[in-house]
């Protein structure tokens, strides 16, 4: 099967032909861990796993080395720690910033099906791989140091800007340049800089007397050299990663190692938006993905179902993420859940023309019309085999959407009912099916009286609940109906 992967560095699909076919090479940015991950930051962790399994399935699981890394040293992770924790010393603030930040991405990508990647490394285990990167440019001509600053030289690197596509004006203009006196072009950058007092910091490369701390780019070079050598296979992240993150990636990385690519493959995941506007806090819709997990409009919204909502859309298209989106999407997993449910799911191959859609550069949404086609002719071996390929369980359990009910709050469990009115349909069957489960729960916590109160707004609204016991096991099983 041949695997044709879309280049942003020669802008069309092209075959893709590992460096070594016996171990695959993948490397994506991750999180900077002083914030939630937003919706937007779930897109290429969600795209990059599927890419992940697909080259497993292709190559096998031990051929295929992901790297993503841990960003635990920056300016914002600095900030942040000031103002959680003003009364701690920053580096002990910046602990507590990091691995409660660590700790909560790791749950929500978890809950959204992705695998961990084969290695995930941390900025600040690489500390000496970036001093000995950054000597290495100084000793080369393409870095120089300046009032306790290392900063590469772009003029070293003659084809800077071939990733973006973008000329030195357009950069410049593109971009939030610092400036500074000490630098001999504007489009320099900083590989490494004097750290202030209380700040993280480290012994300087260089010769350099004052302790410091790394540029954001070299981090980013140093991690994926340690961990997948000079040169590699893939290397991703989102299209806002381009200029400058990755073009400074690439010539730093080059530069340092005389290599004429750094990866061969550049892949970048398209912008996401909220309800057709570009997410911010100051419009009131950022979205993080631990928020809609736990709790959005009275729901907990399975990951599985917020999974498929970003598959739908091929990755390299802008996505517009909405509710009713995501209520589609969970309508359909619930469908196919429930119809995979006690059905024969003896061994079955991807089928091939899921396979065929994935391996043209990730071809989601023509997989999953795929996926309904195998669900309408009931090959169900088949279907379980193709969600099992793109990440999900196939468990209906997992799709359970609980509303997030306070059972001390009557308001909270009013409100939480009467959202059954405004759906229609799939996922108005599924909302009542889970306020039936949040009932039982409520019973088995003998809190009768929140019980009845889901049963008596239900009624107000015209659905009856009725209470019987399964004949064989003797549990308590409720249905409902439309009252007559």
């Amino acid at each position: 099967m041949a695997l044709r992967l879309y280049n942003t560095i020669t802008r069309k699909k092209e075959p893709f032909q590992p460096i070594d076919a016996g171990n695959v090479r993948m490397y994506v940015c991750g999180p900077t861990v002083y914030d939630f991950a937003h919706i937007g930051n779930a897109r290429p962790v969600i795209v990059f796993d599927v890419l992940f399994r697909l080259l497993r399935h292709l190559c096998g699981a031990d051929h295929v080395t992901y790297v993503r890394n841990i960003t635990d040293v920056d300016d914002k992770i600095n900030a942040r720690a000031a103002q959680d924790y003003p009364d701690l010393p920053l580096n002990e603030a910046i602990r507590r910033v990091t691995e409660k930040t660590e700790k909560q991405f790791h749950h929500d990508v978890a809950a959204l099906g992705c695998l961990p990647p084969t290695v995930e490394p941390r900025a600040t285990e690489h500390i000496a791989a970036m001093r000995e990167m950054i000597d290495d440019l100084i000793a080369n001509g393409c870095a120089y140091v300046a009032e306790d600053h290392v900063l590469f030289d772009v003029a070293a690197m003659p084809d800077y800007g071939k990733l973006s596509g973008r000329s030195l004006d357009e950069m410049i203009a593109g971009a939030r340049v610092e400036v500074a006196p000490y630098k001999r072009d504007p489009m320099d950058f900083v590989l490494w800089k004097p750290s202030k007092p209380g700040e993280p910091s480290w012994p300087s490369p260089a010769g350099i007397a004052a302790p410091g701390r790394p540029g954001w780019h070299i981090e980013c070079s140093a991690m994926s050299w340690k961990h997948l050598g000079k040169t590699f296979d893939i290397h991703g992240g989102g299209i806002d990663l381009v200029f400058p993150h990755h073009e400074n990636e690439i010539a730093q990385s080059r530069c340092a190692f005389h290599t004429p690519v750094m990866a061969n493959y550049w892949l970048h995941n398209g912008f996401l938006q909220v309800e057709g506007e570009k997410m911010a806090k100051s419009l009131g819709n950022f979205v993080t993905i631990h928020e809609l997990l736990q709790d959005w409009g009275g729901y907990k919204w399975p990951g599985e179902a917020l999974r498929f909502n970003m598959l739908k859309t091929h990755y390299r298209q802008p996505l517009d993420w909405t509710y009713s989106s995501l209520d589609e999407a969970h309508g359909i997993l619930w469908e196919w859940y429930g119809d995979l449910k006690g059905k024969d799911a003896s061994a079955a191959g991807v089928p091939g023309h899921v396979l065929d859609a994935l391996s043209d550069d990730l071809n989601t949404p023509k997989a999953i019309a795929a996926m309904h086609e195998l669900h309408s002719a009931a090959k169900w071996p088949e279907l379980r085999a193709a969600l099992g390929l793109l990440g999900f369980s196939g468990d209906r359990d997992k799709m359970v959407r609980i509303p997030a009910i306070d059972f001390g709050d009557e308001n909270n469990v009013r409100l939480t009912v009467r959202m059954v009115g405004s759906l229609s349909g799939t996922a108005q069957e599924a909302m009542i099916k889970d306020l039936i489960h949040s009932r039982m729960i409520a019973r088995q916590a003998k809190k009768f009286d929140v019980a009845d109160q889901i049963r008596d707004e239900l009624a107000a609204m015209g659905i009856e609940l009725k209470d019987a016991k399964d004949p064989k096991t003797g549990e308590l099983v409720t249905t409902w109906e439309v009252a007559r």
